[in-house]
């Protein structure tokens, strides 16, 4: 039985990565401030602590004893990581720079010898060309916010502890991904948040920023296959695009979630929804993905918008006083 830790493991992608691993026959540990009160994770052990704590990464480390760490922990939120750049900084870089510390003690001492995935962002990539859509791994990155600077950071600290140390690191740089469970401030979970309430206050419009830029969206479970397989199948010192290669607009994807809800509104621009930093398209090609591990994304857009949805309505059903 492969045993895994994983960091972030109460968070939106690191429940769904741990479900995934118990459902494979894995004996998995999850690292988190504190154990979600979640049935769905029974088969999850826990080590608690502040991931900014060099001695909470020991500890789970040590209690895991992991064939394969997935380093999901971080500020992922990017209003967030820049309204406090060095506590990003701390979680994004320092923490997953100790982590990868202890696993070089552990191999030097021969007691280990993990593969460390750490996963990181498109966000790294800045602003391309549409004529360089989809981008290739070799694309320069230019962050343009603190959050795709930090990711930027941690790969280089992840790849140079490869080099130095011959710590079996594999990078990822993951696209927009959602699911049910995504914390409702994301744009997907928000979009579907809004038509609900439109469905009362009919006649209004579906309220926007920026409606102009296009992203590539999978959904999490599907990312969570590409973080195994690459776990299992990947090249260490290689990074690889986790993504569908398909670009859809923020108005689109809004236009899509009406459709799907059944609800006919308007599109209205609010400039105080507008980012003050904003990268016109990601779109990623994962060729190098596929041909490394046999990945292929089995879930469609339309497939993502209805479990949203579906989730939505399953909440509100449960919990009618829930907030919209």
């Amino acid at each position: 039985m492969p045993r895994a830790l994983i960091t972030g493991a109460a968070g939106f992608v690191g429940r769904w990565l741990a479900r995934a691993l118990v459902e494979r026959g894995w004996d998995v540990t999850g690292a988190a401030l504190e154990a979600p009160d979640d049935d769905t994770l029974r088969g999850v052990r826990w080590v608690t602590g502040d991931v900014r704590d060099a001695a909470h990464l020991t500890h789970s480390v040590d209690a895991a004893r992991p064939d394969a760490i997935f380093h999901l922990a971080g500020i992922t939120f990017v209003p967030a990581a820049g309204n406090d750049p060095g506590m990003t900084a701390e979680v994004n870089v320092v923490a997953a720079a100790r982590l990868l510390g202890v696993a070089r003690e552990r191999l030097r001492a021969g007691t280990l010898d993990p593969v460390v995935l750490v996963t990181g962002s498109a966000e790294q990539y800045g602003r391309h060309d549409a004529s360089e859509l989809p981008l290739r791994e070799t694309a320069e990155q230019r962050p343009h916010t603190v959050y795709a600077a930090t990711k930027v950071a941690q790969e280089a600290v992840a790849l140079a502890a490869w080099r130095a140390d011959g710590v079996r690191v594999i990078a990822t740089r993951s696209f927009n991904h959602s699911g049910p469970g995504q914390a409702s401030h994301f744009l997907l979970p928000a979009l579907v948040d809004r038509v609900r309430a439109l469905r009362v206050s009919r006649g209004a419009p579906l309220v926007l920023g920026n409606q102009s830029p296009v992203r590539d969206y999978l959904h999490v479970s599907d990312v969570v296959a590409a973080y195994i397989a690459l776990a299992e199948r990947g090249t260490p010192g290689e990074v690889y695009n986790v993504a569908s290669g398909c670009g859809t607009s923020v108005g689109e994807l809004a236009r899509r979630v009406l459709e799907r809800a059944g609800v006919d509104a308007p599109l209205a621009s609010d400039p105080a929804l507008v980012r003050p930093v904003d990268v016109s398209a990601l779109v990623g090609d994962s060729t190098k993905l596929r041909a490394a591990t046999g990945w292929w994304p089995r879930r469609t857009l339309d497939d993502l918008l209805d479990d949203l949805l579906d989730d939505l309505i399953a909440l509100h059903t449960s919990h009618p006083d829930a907030a919209s």
